[in-house]
C-alpha cells in the first residue's frame, strides 16, 4: 500500500494545500441553509477594457471551449482579445440599462423574489446570487455565506438544460473554491429543471400573455443557445434536454409541429454547432412567405446579450430583411410571479430533509455549555 496522501491528477495533493483562516466560530450559533443562484457571468460595464477582463475568464474555462489547450490559449491571448472585445461592448452597450447589466439586474432581482417568498413562509433560508465569470464571483458569495454561518449549500445554476459548459462549470467553481477551504459545507447540486412543470408552465403562460396581447398568427420559434455538435456524440444530454423542454411546451400550448420550429443561436467559430441555426432559419422563413415570426428563449431563465441583443436586435433585422412583415420576441420568465413560484417549488424539492429551523435558544445554551467544557471559549 502506498503511504502519504493520495494525489488525485490535476488536483494539488492535500499535503500541498494552503488552506485559509477559517470564520470566528461560535458553539451558541446555529448552522443556516443557504440557496446560491448561479448565472453566466457578465462584464462590469460595456466597455471593451472590461469586456477584455471578461472574455479572458470566460474563453479561458476548458469546458467553454474543447481543443487542445495551447493552442486555444495561443489564439485567444493573440487575436481574439485583441478584436472581440471592442465589438462585444458595442453590443452590450445596446443593452445596458441605468442599473446595469440586464442579466446581472435579472438575477438579483429573481434572488430577491425568492427571497421574499421563502422568508414570508416563516424560512430563515438564504438566497444569495452569484456569476460564473465576473462579480459577484461563487467564490465570494461562498465565502460571504461561509461567515454568515452557513453550513448547507444548495448550488442551482440558472441553466434550465444541462450542459458540460455551462452547468458542469458551475460545478468547477464550487470545486475550485473548496481547495482553500478547511471546513466545508455541506453541498447538493441542482443539474437542470428543463422538464420541470413549473417551469413550462411559466414559459407558457409568458407565450399566452403575448398572444392576448398580440394575436395568435405566424410561427412560434423556440431558440436555444448553441454547443458545438460534437458535444452530443461525446454524451452531453443539452440538444435532447432542449427538445425535450420545447415538446413539453408545445404540447402544453397545444402548437402542432408546422406551428412552432426548434433553432440554435450564438455560433461561435467556424465549427458545426447544433442545428438548425436560428438566424439562417428565420431568413428562410421569411423567404418561404411567412410574414410574422414569434421568438422565445427556452434556455434562459433571464434576459440577456443573447436575447435581448442577438435575437430581439439582429434577428429580427435578419427575418425583416428577408421579407418578413413582423417579428416579436417574447421575454424570458424573468421574474413572472408562475416563475418565482416554479423557482419556490424547485428549491424546496432539492432542501428535502435539511431543516431550516434555527435551534432555540435553550438549545444553544446547552450546545455552548457543553463545549465550554471542552474548552471551548465561544
Amino acid at each position: 500500500m502506498p503511504e502519504g496522501p493520495a494525489i488525485i491528477s490535476g488536483l494539488p495533493s492535500i499535503a500541498t494545500m494552503t488552506f485559509r483562516p477559517e470564520p470566528e466560530h461560535s458553539h451558541a450559533r446555529s448552522g443556516r441553509v443557504a440557496v446560491l443562484l448561479v448565472n453566466l457571468g457578465t462584464p462590469d460595464s460595456p466597455t471593451a477594457p472590461d469586456l477584455r477582463r471578461y472574455l479572458a475568464e470566460f474563453l479561458s474555462d476548458p469546458r467553454v471551449v474543447e481543443i487542445p489547450r495551447a493552442l486555444w490559449l495561443a489564439l485567444l491571448h493573440g487575436v481574439i482579445l485583441r478584436i472581440r472585445p471592442a465589438k462585444s461592448a458595442a453590443k452590450y452597450a445596446s443593452i445596458w440599462t441605468s442599473e446595469g447589466s440586464p442579466l446581472l439586474v435579472w438575477t438579483l432581482r429573481q434572488c430577491e423574489a425568492l427571497q421574499r417568498r421563502v422568508t414570508d413562509q416563516g424560512s430563515s433560508i438564504i438566497v444569495r446570487a452569484a456569476m460564473r465569470y465576473g462579480q459577484p464571483s461563487v467564490a465570494r458569495v461562498l465565502d460571504e455565506l461561509k461567515a454568515e454561518g452557513v453550513d448547507r449549500v444548495l448550488v442551482l445554476p440558472l441553466y434550465p438544460q444541462y450542459a458540460a459548459a455551462t452547468t458542469a462549470s458551475v460545478f468547477d467553481a464550487v470545486a475550485q473554491w473548496s481547495l482553500s477551504v478547511r471546513r466545508l459545507p455541506e453541498f447538493r447540486f441542482v443539474n437542470h429543471y428543463h422538464d420541470d412543470p413549473g417551469y413550462i408552465e411559466a414559459l407558457a403562460q409568458s407565450v399566452e400573455r403575448h398572444w392576448a396581447s398580440e394575436g395568435r398568427t405566424g410561427k412560434l420559434v423556440m431558440s436555444f443557445h448553441g454547443i458545438p455538435a460534437r458535444s452530443l456524440a461525446l454524451g452531453d444530454p443539452y440538444f435532447c434536454e432542449c427538445h425535450k423542454t420545447a415538446r413539453l411546451l408545445a404540447e402544453r400550448l397545444g402548437l402542432s409541429p408546422d406551428d412552432h420550429v426548434v433553432t440554435f443561436q450564438s455560433r461561435l467559430g467556424r465549427a458545426k454547432w447544433l442545428e438548425p441555426y436560428t438566424e439562417p432559419t428565420l431568413r428562410s422563413l421569411a423567404s418561404q412567405g411567412l410574414k410574422r415570426a414569434d421568438v422565445i428563449c427556452p434556455g434562459f431563465s433571464a434576459d440577456c446579450l443573447e436575447t435581448l441583443e442577438e435575437i430581439a436586435q439582429e434577428a429580427r433585422d435578419a427575418f425583416l430583411e428577408a421579407g418578413g412583415e413582423s417579428f416579436h420576441y417574447i421575454p424570458c420568465v424573468n421574474t413572472d410571479d408562475a416563475w418565482i413560484g416554479a423557482l419556490e417549488a424547485l428549491v424546496g424539492k432539492h432542501l428535502q430533509g435539511w431543516s431550516d429551523l434555527p435551534a432555540t435558544p435553550a438549545q444553544l445554551e446547552l450546545q455552548a455549555a457543553r463545549a465550554r467544557a471542552f474548552g471551548a471559549e465561544r
